[in-house]
């Protein structure tokens, strides 16, 4: 699996020692408000979604990085690609999304995560698209899909959740590093 460098973070494969600081920011109500129907996770719910995501690694060739600050090598949340088997009115599509612990919010570091991961989607991964959903109130992740160049695309309802989302999204032709 592929590992990114930034000017602050590494992006990187999960390690068992991830767990314990992923189940955390999963428990807190306020990082999952948005994350599909906004419930939070148990332990043993973040070991299935670790194992899912190093599951897609293996079928897909991509997904979900840990992303760890350099400085001090503390894990701060995800960020990644997948494929949105939950929204099949978007299929086929590659989807970009992150999530970092409360604490990590506010100084930068989801908006340049996502962008060396939609670098990597588009120039090293030969991906011609990528999406981000977000519900319309989720602000923080809008801001950031307006900072990666991505456009409004259409507007929908999760069919599992009941609730509105935006679609968002870019191609190749419109990125720019």
């Amino acid at each position: 699996m592929t590992e990114i460098h930034t000017p602050r973070l590494l992006l990187r494969p999960w390690q068992e020692d991830d767990l314990m600081p992923l189940a955390e920011i999963h428990a807190d109500p306020g990082a999952m408000r948005w994350v599909e129907d906004g419930s939070v996770r148990d332990l043993e719910q973040t070991a299935a979604d670790l194992e899912r995501w190093e599951e897609d690694w293996d079928e897909e060739g991509f997904g979900l990085f840990a992303v760890e600050l350099l400085g001090s090598g503390e894990l701060i949340g995800c960020v990644g690609l997948s494929v949105p088997a939950d929204l099949p009115q978007l299929l086929p599509t590659v989807q970009i999304s992150w999530r970092l612990g409360r604490q990590f919010w506010g100084q930068g570091y989801a908006s340049e995560a996502a962008q060396a991961c939609l670098e990597y989607a588009l120039q090293d991964r030969g991906l011609d698209r990528v999406i981000a959903v977000a519900q319309p109130g989720d602000t923080a992740s809008l801001n950031i899909m307006d900072k990666l160049g991505m456009s409004h695309e259409q507007d929908t309802v999760h069919p599992a959740h009941g609730h509105a989302v935006q679609v968002h999204a870019i191609d190749l032709t419109e990125f720019q590093v």
